[in-house]
């Protein structure tokens, strides 16, 4: 295994781990390395300090694959008790999914009582949003995936 310090074009800085410097080339080209903060793919290796030789680069833990207990490492350095707390905020929001451009609206209009929600919205739905001067956020991945 491979470490390599990535960047997204977002400045978010994480590891990814790869069998060789091929195999990260082959999953850049296939858009297959995204980053796990804003799942941007326009990611690029970073200079490294880290030296791995002989055995310690074999004998390596592989990273945490989407688990609730995934290290702070593979979050450019969130930490897990942070990591946690947002997933169960985000988890307890109602999930309006492509609803979500109109309910945002109703609540900020207060057409309907305040709540957590959250939902889909495409480009040009946020940018609307925006303009009206509705405050929200898009959900890192890491946020919004299934933990189970």
């Amino acid at each position: 295994m491979i470490v390599f310090d990535l960047t997204c074009g977002h400045g978010h800085r994480f590891e990814g781990w790869f069998a060789s410097v091929d195999d990260f080339e082959r999953q850049s080209k296939a858009v297959m390395v995204r980053c796990p903060v804003c799942d941007d793919a326009s990611v690029v290796r970073l200079p490294s300090a880290k030296v791995h030789v002989g055995r310690a680069t074999i004998d390596a833990p592989a990273p945490d694959q989407g688990t609730e207990t995934e290290s702070a490492s593979t979050l450019a350095g969130i930490p897990d008790e942070l990591v946690r707390k947002l997933r169960d905020i985000v988890r307890n929001a109602e999930n309006v999914g492509a609803r979500f451009p109109e309910e945002a609206r109703k609540i900020h209009y207060e057409e309907v009582p305040s709540r957590a929600i959250r939902g889909q919205a495409s480009k040009d739905e946020a940018d609307a949003l925006r303009e009206e001067g509705i405050e929200f956020t898009p959900l890192p991945p890491f946020l919004t995936r299934d933990q189970h």
